[in-house]
């Protein structure tokens, strides 16, 4: 299967991040996965392998604000949400993974809403 080079080099740095990376029940591993029109995160305990809970762009909260989700603007409302979310389930610590992204753009807009709402990583 061929594919193409950005994609390779995404999934060469995202291995290379999870090295290092290992999420606990107290402080799970926040996934953050992108496409071009919506973002998601899981939280991940590593030690059990387990998902702890998730929320993407696609839930009616989020589409009912924001219709068309692959903007910073929407990328923004979803940390705020989602840190409230995480809140609300007693997480307040977490290890962030950008799954191989490059740290701009709707990543950035992401994470800085996470640490407005009140998570720390």
């Amino acid at each position: 299967m061929h594919k193409n080079k950005k994609e390779l080099l995404k999934v060469k740095r995202h291995k290379r991040i999870l090295m290092r990376l290992s999420g606990t029940e107290t402080r799970p591993r926040l996934v953050v996965r992108r496409s071009l029109k919506n973002l998601s995160a899981l939280f991940v305990d590593d030690q059990t392998k387990k998902t702890m809970f998730s929320l993407s762009t696609m839930h009616k909260e989020i589409k009912q604000k924001f219709p068309s989700s692959g903007n910073i603007k929407a990328a923004e409302f979803f940390g705020q949400v989602l840190a409230a979310k995480a809140k609300e389930k007693g997480i307040t610590k977490i290890i962030f993974d950008r799954a191989g992204y490059l740290y701009h753009g709707r990543i950035k807009a992401f994470a800085d809403a996470l640490r407005k709402g009140g998570l720390e990583f």
